[in-house]
């Protein structure tokens, strides 16, 4: 077999979904279906546009939360509390037992911690100066 290595700084996302079918692929052969469904939880202003939110996706018993944006102007209202506490039901509902996340430094670890979030990793320097929190949460089922 014959190949050769591009190297690029634009991806298209036809090359990227080609990746994922062969890692999905070996890993399912390994660990069964992931029940991969992407989750996001959307905030809207009074002319429907889009101002916040969360995006993130379940699998494997697992939510993990990928963005969570609560406009400055709203913070300290509680949104982010509720916006949190919607995704973590949709989990439950879907089966997942735990959530994962990740914050820099200087964004909103405490936040996450005051929901339950525990550390169990940091990356220091990342970026130079600061470090990046890797945070998790057991989910308890609705009742």
């Amino acid at each position: 077999m014959q190949y050769k290595f591009n190297i690029t700084d634009s991806i298209d996302e036809d090359i990227r979904k080609a990746l994922i079918v062969y890692l999905a692929t070996y890993n399912k052969g390994h660990t069964g279906p992931s029940e991969y469904r992407e989750l996001a939880v959307i905030l809207r202003d009074e002319t429907n546009a889009v101002i916040g939110g969360l995006w993130g996706a379940t699998c494997y018993g697992w939510l993990s939360i990928q963005l969570l944006v609560v406009p400055e102007i709203l913070r300290g209202r509680g949104i982010g509390k509720k916006i949190m506490l919607h995704a973590e039901r949709e989990a439950i509902s879907r089966g997942c037992h735990s959530a994962w996340l990740d914050t820099y430094e200087f964004q909103a670890r405490g936040f996450y911690e005051k929901l339950g979030y525990v550390s169990f990793g940091e990356l220091k320097n990342y970026p130079t100066g600061f470090s990046r929190f890797f945070l998790q949460k057991t989910l308890l089922p609705i009742g």
